[in-house]
């Protein structure tokens, strides 16, 4: 039996779309990718750190990714949303460190949560999906920008180059880092994952593999995170980071899975508007 891990933190380039510029008041502002490094400052931009206050006390942690995908709107996994309470969450833009406010971020509510109607809380039944809107517009700072998406039903053949981000967990049972990590990872074409010894009939075809050569992968702590590849000329976000093995977050043959974005673009579409 196969057991699944989703790669979420639980706690108690670029040809991108532009944003409006806006004056930054610097002195008024305030999981690892297993075999990554620090990522490059100022490159990811469209990368989100999702951040939630269990208590409703104030203090917020991180525990998902997500992907800018409009100034107002962030694409994420569904199973990043532990609860509907829209008070509980916050998305910090524009994060590099997390442990220090560095001037760069930008900080936003959120007003409303969409879950693709097809999750069904089973990773294996994929759908894994989320909107949320933000309670005012993300601003061209410098360290922001709106994601690219792929075109509808668009495939990477197997091999495809992309990289994973985020601030998930270094290795199985390690510990997240405060600065945001990158990694090269590969595409792994639907007939090789779906192989009876890679994630068989676990992985359907609107989810994308990429990895499982047993050295890079999401972890904990990485999921809802963009799946980022660089394709005619430009950067585009592929795939949701959605679950891994619970066995070991890099496990050879069990590549990080992710949903497909270009599955969902309809539904994106109408959803984000």
């Amino acid at each position: 039996m196969m057991h699944l891990a989703v790669l979420l933190t639980c706690i108690g380039l670029v040809s991108a779309t532009a944003l409006p510029e806006q004056a930054v008041d610097n002195d008024g502002q305030s999981g690892k990718v297993v075999g990554g490094s620090n990522a490059q400052p100022n490159k990811w931009k469209w990368q989100i750190s999702l951040q939630f206050d269990s208590w409703n006390s104030g203090d917020f942690g991180h525990i998902c990714g997500g992907t800018l995908i409009s100034a107002d709107c962030v694409m994420t996994a569904a199973h990043c949303i532990l609860d509907l309470d829209v008070k509980k969450y916050r998305v910090v833009l524009g994060e590099y460190n997390l442990s220090k406010i560095e001037g760069r971020e930008q900080t936003r509510s959120v007003i409303w949560i969409k879950i693709h109607p097809g999750w069904t809380n089973d990773l294996a039944n994929g759908n894994d999906l989320a909107l949320m809107k933000l309670d005012s517009p993300a601003y061209d700072n410098g360290y922001v920008a709106i994601a690219d998406l792929p075109y509808p039903g668009q495939v990477l053949p197997n091999g495809f180059p992309c990289y994973i981000t985020g601030w998930g967990l270094l290795a199985t049972g390690s510990y997240m880092p405060d600065i945001l990590q990158e990694a090269p990872i590969g595409i792994v074409d639907f007939s090789v994952c779906s192989s009876p010894t890679w994630w068989s009939t676990v992985v359907k075809k609107t989810m994308v593999c990429a990895g499982g050569d047993g050295l890079t992968s999401g972890c904990q702590g990485d999921s809802g995170g963009p799946l980022s590849c660089f394709v005619d000329g430009h950067w585009t976000v592929h795939g949701v980071v959605s679950f891994g093995s619970s066995v070991n977050c890099n496990l050879y043959t069990k590549p990080t899975v992710f949903t497909r974005v270009s599955a969902f673009s309809e539904w994106l579409y109408n959803e984000s508007a």
